[in-house]
């Protein structure tokens, strides 16, 4: 989505499109000027918001834009849940298993939590002073794995 917000009114515009016509998006981005992709994110934000059409009458732009746009929760990094790390890099083990869909499950678990970009920082960070180990266990008597039974090497 672009950095800049659209009107309200281009805002009502497209909500009514797509709830009161049945508009696909792409016809809508058309229609208004804008991306697809950008009439998507509206739509998203109006179903969060509650909101359906039409609008409330009484509902003025400054009441619609506090519910599209609610401000962001100020929580101190303190006071913000920390994830399991030890978790993570186990599930990390796992096949098609991305620190991506880790931070999704995360975020889904504590809406308040840290962004995307400070939970990758920190576990790079925290799995950089996690110690390397391979145990192998070793058996008197028993071959080792480069050797074949009933061979010997000199």
């Amino acid at each position: 989505m672009s950095a800049e917000r659209l009107s309200m009114r281009k805002i009502r515009e497209v909500l009514r499109l797509k709830w009161s016509l049945g508009l696909s998006n792409r016809a809508i981005g058309r229609s208004c000027g804008i991306g697809h992709t950008v009439v998507t994110e509206y739509l998203k934000r109006a179903k969060r918001a509650g909101l359906g059409w039409p609008l409330p009458s009484e509902m003025d732009n400054v009441q619609l834009e506090k519910l599209l746009f609610p401000p962001a929760i100020s929580l101190p990094s303190s006071e913000r849940p920390q994830p399991d790390w030890v978790k993570v890099h186990q599930d990390l083990k796992g096949k098609g298993v991305t620190l991506s869909l880790l931070w999704e499950e995360y975020k889904a678990a504590s809406p308040e939590g840290f962004q995307y970009s400070w939970f990758c920082e920190v576990y790079r960070e925290w799995a950089s002073k996690v110690d390397v180990v391979m145990r192998q266990e070793h058996r008197q008597g028993r071959s080792c794995s480069w050797t074949t039974p009933g061979r010997r090497y000199r």
